[in-house]
């Protein structure tokens, strides 16, 4: 029964990850089917292949977590802290840690979840009308002292005192990046990402174009518009960047700061 139980789980798993995946590359296939149409494929022939559509998502996506506060998202995840360990490796998707809550106040109890063991400094960031004689209560924030942490770009979380219990699950409170799921759904974020994918298709087919200026035929030759198709698509790169300065891409002023 509890192998049978395992599978199950790990079968409800599975249909869970295909399903995110599905919609994934529903998501791609959509921005792609975009570019394509505004290139004008099937009316003529669009010298891109998938792997240039590709390419071009990706700088698109790439850009917009650069530049746009819309790509990032606050969260909560939990961390189980190890005795003794000060650091740990948190995913890339998380870019910064505001601060860690833990369920007591106690910072230095030997074999168990914080306690009633105080230091100096601890006690002097605390609010006295928690304490009680023998037990703590609550959900009470490490924020400043006990458990203050520091991001690194290496994705190392330093936390600079000491964990003295083995296994205690905490609360992070962080800046994640959104899914990319999420971005291709998102009413604001969706139209700048597709736009930006038309434009580097632009600007890649205008360098393929730019090798020759005409190509030869029965009348005499046709000129291409390698020039004119690049110049197009970097104009609209230039003007939807700087549209993330206005805002208009769903970003928020000063929600995130880099440097």
């Amino acid at each position: 029964m509890d192998n049978l139980g395992i599978s199950h789980i790990f079968i409800a798993q599975a249909k869970a990850i295909n399903m995110c995946m599905s919609e994934l590359q529903t998501g791609q296939q959509e921005i792609f089917d975009y570019v394509k149409n505004n290139l004008g494929e099937g009316m003529i022939d669009v010298e891109l292949d998938p792997k240039h559509y590709q390419t071009a998502l990706e700088r698109a996506v790439n850009k917009f977590r650069q530049r746009s506060s819309n790509a990032v998202e606050e969260s909560y995840a939990f961390l189980e802290l190890k005795k003794n360990q000060n650091t740990y490796i948190l995913p890339d998707e998380i870019i910064n840690v505001r601060n860690l809550n833990r369920r007591t106040v106690g910072s230095r109890t030997e074999g168990g979840e914080g306690g009633t063991l105080f230091e100096p400094f601890n006690l002097a960031y605390t609010n006295t009308y928690l304490l009680r004689a023998g037990a703590t209560g609550g959900l009470a924030t490490y924020y400043a002292f006990a458990s203050y942490q520091e991001l690194v770009a290496t994705k190392k979380l330093t936390i600079t005192q000491r964990p003295r219990a083995d296994n205690e699950t905490v609360l992070m409170h962080t800046d994640n990046f959104r899914p990319d799921i999420t971005l291709f759904k998102d009413i604001y974020a969706k139209p700048w990402i597709r736009d930006y994918t038309l434009a580097v298709s632009k600007v890649m087919i205008g360098e393929a174009r730019g090798k020759f200026n005409t190509i030869a035929g029965p009348q005499g030759g046709t000129s291409l518009n390698g020039d004119a198709l690049k110049s197009q698509g970097q104009a609209e790169m230039e003007k939807l960047e700087a549209e993330i300065g206005n805002y208009s891409e769903g970003g928020t002023p000063h929600s995130f700061v880099i440097g």
